[in-house]
């Protein structure tokens, strides 16, 4: 690979990794500050709840969360958007349908349920329910968080893929 190339990537996997590693050091605190009524900042996700309720080996398991982390960071840009286009709609006196919201948190929702991830099943339900359009941006950002922590380097190449493919 050419030297130059390498030296030019470099900085920008260096710069993901920081916001990674910042968003892990300081979402406890972030979920503590803004959803605090949630209760979920000191949550710690037990894959064996998951393994022993549905019977599955551990490794599928995990897979499934893998899958579901990459899940959510799509979907969060999705998320962001309809928030912004409710933000748009809002300014504009235009009545605000939420549809496309709550249709995504529900998709989510099932597969938090079923790998009992209970931090991001509180903050899907109140995706799935609250019209204040801040709140929800706050709970999508507590919901990134919430991905992070359960698979920090799946997170990290999922993230790194859509920047990749952001920038074609």
């Amino acid at each position: 690979m050419d030297d130059k190339y390498k030296n030019k990537r470099r900085p920008e996997n260096a710069e993901l990794r920081r916001k990674i590693d910042l968003l892990l050091c300081e979402g406890d605190f972030f979920i503590k500050q803004n959803l605090k009524e949630l209760d979920i900042s000191d949550y710690r996700y037990d894959i064996s709840e998951a393994v022993s309720e549905l019977s599955l080996d551990e490794e599928i398991v995990r897979q499934l969360i893998e899958d579901y982390v990459i899940q959510i960071l799509k979907s969060k840009i999705s998320f962001y958007k309809y928030i912004h286009e409710l933000k748009k709609d809002e300014l504009e006196s235009k009545p605000l349908d939420y549809t496309n919201i709550k249709d995504l948190a529900h998709k989510n929702l099932g597969v938090v349920r079923n790998l009992r991830i209970k931090d991001a099943q509180k903050l899907l339900e109140v995706i799935m329910h609250d019209e204040d359009l801040d709140y929800l941006r706050l709970c999508v950002k507590a919901l990134e968080i919430s991905a992070l922590k359960l698979h920090p380097l799946c997170a990290y190449e999922t993230l790194k893929l859509i920047e990749v493919k952001n920038s074609l």
